[in-house]
């Protein structure tokens, strides 16, 4: 089988010729950039610059070398932007490594600290000194009386939070120059990899709400204005659903697995009742998951953090097809009780390391035993992509790295 065709499989729930792998074909599946010299070194691979594309993050790109070597079966979308070194610029990490970062990325120095821009200069996350990561800063309708906002200008303001600063690709305008350039550029990647492409779509019916509002005004908004939480539902799918007829009519002929977000739970269960699931959020789910398989061949994927168990059923029915990062160390998402309850209806794309404990803390000997174990469990009859769950931190030991990558197929 070939790479595409082995996660194919196992997405439709057929048994691979051997378990497919990703590693940063999506935000959740990456490295941070303050690891990655280091995973580098530790292999005896050449230096390369450090490419950040997710600046929040601070995520580094992985070079093809490195998925070569691991054998990864998956490519983001992205990787076929910015491939020239004038589209970069340098910048330095935390740690004080240097790397480089997309040329259109507004960062600033305040004092001590880093600032994170629009376009226009509004300052939307700081990273202060000592942290790894940007903090959201900017709430850009937290100001506004939510029961009376009739969200005539939502769209224009989709763009004014942090998690809005575009990763590659998603850096070009839904105009008719940025479309057709997108189109050329996934084609390009299409022709030149048989690994599966992961294109990153977004679509955050959950999160989008928090990051305007601020998460702890919206989840109170939904208990008090169930009607206004419902329209606000309404505007934000439609805007989405413009977008993705916009932006699968440019790349879907050249992408395998379309990612939605939405982190729905936390490491004790979901973050929101079922009922609110259904009312709030799965109709509108339904509506661009079905949209998007008309418009393109593509497999449904939805990263999403935390114990969602008790939301799988209605996330199924919504025309779910697999999810990450299955976190496995959260309340019922241990493997052997995800497979059995629903293992012939979604395909689980993770949940192959916890992240929490195992990587950060085991010896190399205990994370390939580990990785076995939950290779044993969720990869017999397809319906499993190894990844480890989320993002292989900054502090993660380069040979807890390998030996996780290395047990998958052993």
């Amino acid at each position: 089988m070939t790479p595409r065709q082995r996660v194919l499989a196992a997405l439709n729930h057929q048994q691979p010729d051997k378990v497919p792998i990703d590693f940063s074909a999506h935000r959740s599946s990456g490295i941070s950039a303050i690891a990655y010299p280091k995973l580098r070194k530790y292999l005896k691979l050449p230096e390369r610059p450090v490419r950040v594309y997710d600046m929040i993050q601070q995520l580094a790109i992985v070079d093809s070398d490195v998925l070569d070597r691991f054998g990864i079966d998956t490519i983001e979308m992205g990787r076929g932007f910015l491939t020239d070194d004038q589209d970069w610029k340098y910048w330095t990490l935390p740690d004080g490594t240097p790397c480089q970062i997309p040329y259109y990325v507004n960062v600033r120095r305040d004092g001590p600290h880093w600032v994170i821009c629009s376009d226009s200069g509004i300052p939307l996350g700081i990273q202060k000194k000592g942290c790894l990561y940007f903090e959201q800063i900017h709430f850009p309708r937290m100001d506004r009386p939510f029961a009376e906002d009739d969200f005539a200008d939502l769209e224009s303001t989709l763009g004014l939070h942090q998690w809005s600063v575009a990763h590659p690709g998603a850096h070009l305008p839904l105009n008719d120059k940025g479309l057709a350039e997108m189109s050329q550029r996934a084609k390009q990647l299409r022709e030149s990899t048989n690994r599966a492409i992961v294109g990153l779509f977004g679509g955050n019916m959950f999160e989008v709400p928090q990051m305007l509002y601020r998460m702890d005004n919206y989840l109170m908004y939904m208990g008090l204005y169930p009607d206004q939480t419902l329209r606000l539902s309404e505007a934000l799918c439609e805007i989405y659903l413009a977008t993705l007829e916009k932006w699968l009519g440019a790349v879907g002929p050249y992408i395998d697995i379309i990612l939605f977000g939405d982190d729905l739970g936390c490491q004790t269960g979901p973050l929101l009742s079922p009922e609110m699931y259904r009312r709030y959020y799965k109709p509108f789910h339904k509506r661009m998951w079905k949209r998007a398989k008309e418009l393109a061949n593509v497999k449904v994927m939805l990263h999403c953090c935390g114990g969602i168990y008790e939301l799988l059923d209605d996330l199924i029915d919504a025309g779910l097809d697999t999810f990450n990062p299955v976190q496995i160390s959260c309340a019922h998402m241990d493997a052997a009780t995800l497979k059995s309850r629903f293992g012939s209806r979604i395909a689980f794309w993770g949940g192959g390391c916890d992240t929490q404990t195992i990587l950060p803390e085991a010896t190399p000997e205990q994370v390939a035993e580990h990785v076995r174990k939950q290779v044993g469990i969720l990869n017999p009859g397809g319906g499993f992509i190894f990844q480890q769950v989320h993002n292989i931190q900054a502090d993660i030991p380069p040979q807890n790295m390998v030996a996780m990558f290395d047990a998958i197929r052993t």
